[in-house]
């Protein structure tokens, strides 16, 4: 039977390729988007409009599903953002609304889900996160810190929701094709900053990590693949080996000689 599946941010990245993925597999997909109406004639599924730091905006959305299709199945919490900048200079009112569109927003879709889901004696939740999530980024301190709290909720979560026939696991991608680059938010420099050769640096890393990543759709067909499995793994990690096994690494080293390795890759 085919599924309803709601996917959060799917008007472009990684969230579109799902959805059109998921759609061409049969699946009843909505996607949203802050401004629907840009999308409803361009692509195949149905799009709603969501804020996803709004709470009304969110239980809109919900409701509007609900009231299409009486179930909701999958939820894929895909919807958020970059931030970039040193830990010193960053604007601490961008950290907040950085962790309102990474973390907060998620978990609230999540509450406003769990009794549908629970009534249903089934769902499945796939919270988006990153493998940065691993360990304190230089220059992604608020991004690396979001997404591993979106983690350690979702872990949380997982338990407290197992008897009711809810299944959660969390995704970590590396670094993929995208276009975040154009969506980041980029912390600007104090005139004569002390971070400024180092944070340029990072910042064309990046970028060319990004240009050079892994296709979205193995992401997305990954997805699909989680879809039917029973019992899933906590997180599944998916991109190049060195961001995979960077985790492991932080694990078993030392922890200075890891910071060191870290270091020494961002020119610091």
């Amino acid at each position: 039977m085919s599924k309803v599946v709601l996917i959060t941010g799917a008007s472009s990245g990684l969230g579109l390729t799902t959805a059109l993925y998921l759609h061409e597999k049969g699946h009843i997909v909505f996607g949203t988007s802050r401004n629907p109406k840009n999308y409803n004639n361009k692509y195949p599924f149905t799009f709603l409009p969501l804020e996803n730091t709004d709470s009304k905006s969110i239980q809109n959305c919900v409701k509007s599903v609900l009231s299409q299709y009486g179930r909701l199945n999958v939820l894929i919490n895909n919807a958020g953002v970059g931030i970039t900048g040193p830990m010193e200079e960053i604007e601490l009112s961008d950290v907040k609304h950085h962790f309102e569109v990474n973390c907060f927003g998620p978990l609230e879709i999540i509450r406003t889900i769990l009794p549908q889901m629970r009534e249903q004696g089934d769902g499945l939740i796939i919270n988006i996160t990153s493998i940065a999530a691993d360990m304190g980024l230089p220059f992604r301190g608020p991004y690396s810190a979001a997404k591993g709290a979106l983690e350690r909720m979702s872990e949380a979560l997982r338990m407290e929701t197992y008897a009711f026939g809810i299944r959660i696991c969390n995704i970590a991608p590396g670094d993929f094709v995208s276009n975040i680059a154009d969506r980041r938010h980029y912390t600007p420099l104090n005139e004569g900053s002390p971070y400024s050769k180092s944070y340029q640096f990072s910042l064309d890393e990046m970028n060319e990590h990004v240009n050079n990543g892994i296709n979205p759709k193995k992401i997305a067909k990954k997805i699909e693949s989680l879809i039917d499995i029973e019992k899933l793994k906590v997180r599944y990690k998916i991109g190049a080996p060195l961001q995979k096994i960077s985790g492991i690494l932080k694990s078993f080293l030392p922890s200075r000689i890891f910071e060191k390795l870290l270091m020494k890759h961002y020119k610091l």
